[in-house]
C-alpha cells in the first residue's frame, strides 16, 4: 500500500512540475510577445506621432516625426511646406528610426525632399499671460505662410512636439480663418485630438487669447 502511495505522490508531484513549467514558459511567451508588441507601437507611434488628416490634400498636423516618418508623410500626402511650433527647438535633429541617434535637421529633411521649411515664432505661445493685447503675432505669422501658397505651396503640415496644444490651437485658427468653421466645431475639434476636456475650457488662457477674441479674415496692420 504504502508503495502504492509513493507513487501516487511522485506522480502528482511530477504532473505539479510540468504545471509549473507550462505556466512558466507560458507567462515568458506572453511577455515576450507584450514586449514586441511594445515595441512595435513605440516605434509606429515615434515614426508618425500624432499625423492626421485636416483637410485632405490641403492641411495636416502631426507631432515631431522622426526623419523616415516626415520622408513617408511626403511621399503619402504630397506636402510641400513644413511649419514647426517649436520655440525650444526651431530645427530639432532628428533620427532615422525610432531610438536611432538624431543626425539629421528637420530642414535638411525637407530640403532634400523640395519642401519648404518654416520655423515660426512659436515663442508666443509660450505664456499666455504675456500676450500682447488680444491678438499674437503668432496668428498674423501663420496666416501670412497659409496665405502665400507660392512662397509656401501646400499641402502643408503643421506641427510641434507632442501634436495637441501648439497644433491644436492653430488648426483651429486655420479651420475658422479658411473653412468657416465655428467657435464651438474648433474647439470641439481640438478636444477630440488630444488637446483635452480639462484644458480646451472657457478658463483655459490659451483659448482666452487665441481662440476666443479671434476674427476671421482679419489681418493685424
Amino acid at each position: 500500500m504504502w508503495t502504492a502511495i509513493a507513487a501516487a505522490w511522485a506522480a502528482c508531484r511530477a504532473a505539479d512540475a510540468r504545471v509549473v513549467r507550462g505556466w512558466v514558459l507560458g507567462t515568458l511567451i506572453v511577455a515576450a510577445a507584450g514586449g514586441t508588441v511594445y515595441t512595435y507601437y513605440r516605434a509606429s507611434y515615434t515614426h508618425s506621432r500624432r499625423l492626421r488628416v485636416v483637410t485632405d490634400g490641403e492641411f495636416y498636423r502631426s507631432g515631431q516625426l522622426t526623419a523616415s516618418g516626415f520622408r513617408e508623410a511626403f511621399r503619402r500626402y504630397g506636402i510641400r511646406t513644413v511649419i514647426n511650433l517649436q520655440e525650444e527647438d526651431r530645427d530639432p535633429l532628428l533620427p532615422e528610426q525610432w531610438q536611432g541617434k538624431p543626425t539629421v535637421s528637420e530642414s535638411d529633411v525637407c530640403k532634400a525632399s523640395g519642401v519648404k521649411y518654416v520655423s515660426l515664432d512659436g515663442g508666443a505661445l509660450d505664456e499666455p499671460n504675456g500676450f500682447p493685447g488680444s491678438r499674437p503675432a503668432i496668428i498674423d505669422e501663420f496666416l501670412a505662410v497659409l496665405d502665400d501658397k507660392v512662397k509656401y505651396p501646400h499641402p502643408v503640415l503643421i506641427h510641434c512636439k507632442a501634436g495637441l496644444h501648439r497644433t491644436g490651437l492653430l488648426t483651429a485658427i486655420y479651420r475658422m480663418e479658411y473653412e468657416e468653421c465655428t467657435k464651438p466645431a474648433a474647439i470641439h475639434e481640438m478636444r477630440a485630438n488630444g488637446f483635452g476636456t480639462h484644458d480646451a475650457t472657457d478658463g483655459n488662457l490659451y483659448l482666452e487669447k487665441l481662440i476666443f477674441p479671434f476674427v476671421p479674415h482679419e489681418r493685424r496692420k
